[in-house]
Formats: structure tokens, C-alpha cells, sequence
């Protein structure tokens, strides 16, 4: 759920509205694909309710929930994606449709820095998460300033109410 504590946390209501009015649900069926290894995917997706496997030659290798954010990293770089997804149990998303959202982000600058921000934090816990899990960085190690795995920044948490709230109406709008 913090991915998209960090992406709705930063975006404005009229942000939403925009992503709620030009987004579709996509249904996924146990076992259906989502994105492909090396396949550009369409879209950027919003997990809603449901589960989604990430798997690579390796097997899999995550399981991603509500609030989860999928497709991000192909939408920054614009290479295609290293892992495959696939639903894990039924699921709903949020589908933004890529060419559309690129378009806005063209055509509306402070949405442009709004996102970017929200993705640029969000990538950034996640790598120092990963960084933690890899034995670096442990905590303690680099003194008070250091985060504890797990901790929310705090430009996230002053505004976690506001993207709670906005989740809920992504839910009541597109799963019932």
C-alpha cells in the first residue's frame, strides 16, 4: 500500500479527478497476464483490490497488493520491463493509459512535477529498502539521521490522510 501513499500523496485533488476520469478498470482472471518481460507495457497501473505475482527467469519474485504501483519504471525510462506480471488471484487496476498520460504531463507542467516528484520518492525508498535488505546501510550504522527499514518519510506522512482519502474514491469509482 505505500506506493501509493507516495503517488497520491503528492498529486492535488484535481490530479485525481484527471487520473479517475481518464483511467479504466482492467479485470484480471487469476493466472492472466499484466506485463510481459522486454514488452512495453500500455499503460501504467494502480493495484485496486486483488493480487499480482512478479516473476522473472527466476520464478517469482514479488507479490504486489492494493496500492501498488506497476509499470512505473518502463513509464520513467521508457525501457521495456525486466520482470514479468501476471494476477496472483483476481484483481482490479486502475489502467492509465500511457500515450494519454504523456500527453498530459506535455500538455500540464505543475501535474508534470507533481508526478515526477511522487515517482522520484517513491523510486527512492524503494532503492533504499533494497539497499537495507542487502546488508548496507544498517541501522545505527550511519548514525541518528539514519531511517529505520520500513519508515515512511515524512513529506509522505504529512500527507498519508489526504492519500488515503483518494485511494478510497479510486476504489468507490472503479470496484463498487
Amino acid at each position: 500500500m505505500r506506493k501509493v501513499l507516495y503517488i497520491l500523496g503528492q498529486m492535488s485533488d484535481d490530479d485525481i479527478e484527471w487520473m479517475i476520469a481518464n483511467g479504466t478498470a482492467r479485470r484480471l482472471a487469476p493466472g492472466e497476464p499484466l506485463i510481459r518481460e522486454g514488452q512495453q507495457p500500455d499503460a501504467l497501473y494502480i493495484v485496486l483490490e486483488g493480487a499480482l505475482a512478479v516473476s522473472s527467469g527466476a520464478g517469482e519474485i514479488a507479490r504486489l497488493g492494493a496500492g501498488e504501483i506497476i509499470g512505473e519504471i518502463s513509464f520513467v525510462d521508457t525501457r521495456p520491463p525486466v520482470a514479468s506480471v501476471a494476477a496472483a488471484q483476481p484483481a482490479t487496476l486502475l489502467a492509465l493509459d500511457r500515450q494519454r498520460l504523456y500527453a498530459k504531463l506535455d500538455r500540464d507542467p505543475w501535474f508534470a512535477a507533481r508526478f515526477y516528484r511522487a515517482v522520484s520518492v517513491f523510486l527512492a525508498d524503494r532503492l533504499r529498502n533494497t539497499v537495507n535488505q542487502l546488508g548496507y546501510g544498517q541501522a545505527g550504522q550511519h548514525g541518528a539521521a539514519t531511517e529505520y527499514q520500513g519508515e515512511l518519510d515524512i513529506s509522505v506522512l504529512d500527507n498519508v490522510h489526504l492519500a488515503g482519502a483518494r485511494f478510497d474514491r479510486m476504489l468507490k469509482q472503479f470496484v463498487g
